[in-house]
């Protein structure tokens, strides 16, 4: 490690990883419990808790130029959906029934949501999205408008910097999945859950985030067979569309 990086840590102006820490520490011959509580400590510096309630005070539409600025600064973006559509990948009456729960006027919101759809297009950057059957299916939209989102996503799948992946719910799967998750090339993770989401800076935990990813890219159909299955499942809502 060198000097000027221990500097910057001595004088608080880079906060140390979870590794940087561990080296600093057995160079030293730490004690085993000293150990213990400083990794505790560094493991806590390195996560950021963004409480749902309080970014809905400060407005949504704030949230979104947040998720555009990481989007912008990565260039290998991965997400996993195992509940919904995320925002990049939503029609705009999806977006705006993703919404509908919380009170007061979600326009501007609702605009950056469909402003960041752009980043898509950008051919340096590669994204890879992973959707369960639950995230593709669950009926937030009336059945013809589920099938349009449904086509939405076999379009998106087309895009040449775009892997676009479905878990149907078929066949044995020993791992399951627990909350949605982005990870922004190999430097961040994020984990959303109800009440908020987690934002992960150290290198192991963001690595066991791209380690699951992995593990749920063997579960999933790519290409023509995740189209295929795409289809399917826009068809079933639009005979369900017919029958009534």
């Amino acid at each position: 490690m060198s000097q000027s990086k221990i500097s910057k840590i001595e004088t608080g102006k880079v906060t140390p990883s979870l590794v940087d820490v561990d080296l600093i520490l057995r160079a030293l011959a730490t004690p085993p419990e000293l150990i213990a509580h400083v990794t505790a400590l560094a493991r806590i510096a390195n996560t950021e808790w963004q409480d749902a309630r309080a970014l809905r005070r400060k407005g949504l539409d704030k949230k979104q130029v947040e998720l555009a600025t990481l989007e912008q600064s990565s260039t290998e973006l991965r997400y996993f959906l195992p509940t919904m559509v995320t925002g990049l990948l939503a029609t705009p009456e999806y977006i705006r029934a993703s919404l509908a729960s919380f009170p007061g006027d979600h326009s501007k919101a609702i605009a950056k949501k469909l402003e960041r759809q752009t980043v898509l297009y950008e051919a340096a950057k590669r994204f890879t999205f992973i959707l369960t059957e639950q995230a593709c299916r669950w009926p937030l939209l009336p059945s013809q408008a589920m099938a349009v989102q449904l086509d939405r996503l076999a379009s998106v799948s087309r895009l040449p910097n775009v892997q676009l992946g479905v878990i149907p719910m078929a066949g044995h799967m020993p791992w399951a999945p627990l909350n949605v998750f982005t990870v922004y090339d190999a430097s961040l993770a994020t984990v959303e859950v109800s009440t908020g989401a987690l934002v992960f800076r150290d290198p192991r935990d963001v690595q066991e985030y791209l380690n699951e990813f992995r593990i749920f890219e063997g579960y999933a159909l790519w290409g023509d067979a995740a189209r295929d299955q795409l289809n399917e499942w826009a068809g079933r809502f639009r005979g369900i569309s017919r029958d009534l």
